[in-house]
């Protein structure tokens, strides 16, 4: 089962998402205040059901949000990112080796997310 994990950063807080292995399947950007990080899980749970918009491919077709934007960064990775309905980047992922690796992080959140309980970091 995953979990969302909050905690206190030197500018705010964050949350990472890890799956039941303890392994983190996305992290969070850096909100000033914790209720802001709270909802920006809340936000998580409600939009991991979008689909995958692969920008790795030629003419990729664009997709409506929320959704998973899979593409690949400056160091030849793949990443992901989870938008919101209203286009916001509420999540990203570590970088991937292969397209299938990035794939298993998208699937890992839509199976995670919606039902992973809110803990604090110790």
């Amino acid at each position: 089962m995953g979990k969302f994990v909050v905690k206190t950063t030197a500018t705010g807080f964050k949350f990472d998402l890890k799956a039941g292995n303890g392994e983190t399947i996305a992290t969070s950007e850096v909100y000033t205040t914790k209720q802001a990080c709270l909802n920006g899980v809340d936000s998580v749970k409600r939009n991991s059901v979008g689909k995958v918009e692969d920008q790795t491919v030629e003419n990729f077709e664009t997709v409506k949000h929320p959704k998973f934007e899979l593409y690949m960064d400056k160091a030849g990775e793949y990443r992901f990112r989870l938008k919101a309905t209203n286009g916001e980047v509420i999540a990203t992922s570590e970088g991937y080796k292969s397209k299938a690796s990035c794939e298993n992080g998208i699937e890992s959140v839509k199976k995670n997310a919606p039902d992973a309980a809110i803990v604090e970091a110790e």
